[in-house]
């Protein structure tokens, strides 16, 4: 992992954002959630990875969550998205977006032709059960800032609807907050 932030404790959860290269839009459209909702799934129910919070907007997301092996799934996660992402970008003939993936690829990375997501996660340990709160409230609130919703519980691709005892596009670990 090519960053200052480290994954340093499994046992607290992360605050974690993934971005796509160069913040292009590449959530738009249902099928691209899907891809990242169907990923988060298997994680929970494959690799353990417990999920606390999450939104996805069109070119980034954040997760609160945490796991034993949290670094590797996170990793093993960017991985299958990006493939995923290429794969119906292909189908769809988008080649402005691949031809973007194409451009912005990091020229150490050799082994593939395109780049989906920026290096790194910027994980941050959450330390106390403000600082909690807070990631939380910032999670919901994203979609609300960037003016696509009124309230939280009204952006699909986000848990703000599980916190509020409603049923979400995916199922998470419910904190008491």
């Amino acid at each position: 992992m090519r960053t200052r932030y480290r994954i340093t404790d499994n046992s607290y959860p992360y605050f974690l954002t993934c971005t796509i290269i160069e913040w292009l839009p590449v959530f738009t459209r249902k099928p691209y959630f899907e891809i990242i909702i169907d990923s988060l799934k298997y994680c929970r129910e494959q690799k353990g990875l417990k999920v606390f919070a999450y939104v996805i907007l069109d070119n980034h997301l954040h997760l609160v969550a945490n796991g034993e092996r949290l670094a590797e799934t996170i990793k093993e996660f960017k991985s299958y998205t990006a493939q995923g992402i290429i794969k119906l970008a292909t189908e769809e003939e988008k080649d402005w977006l691949l031809n973007q993936f194409k451009y912005f690829k990091a020229r150490h990375k050799k082994e593939s032709q395109h780049q989906v997501w920026q290096e790194g996660f910027h994980p941050q340990l959450v330390v106390s059960e403000e600082m909690l709160r807070q990631k939380v409230e910032y999670i919901h609130d994203n979609p609300v800032k960037a003016g696509l919703v009124e309230r939280a519980e009204d952006w699909l691709y986000s848990s703000a609807k599980n916190y509020l005892d409603q049923v979400g596009v995916l199922e998470i670990d419910v904190l008491d907050l």
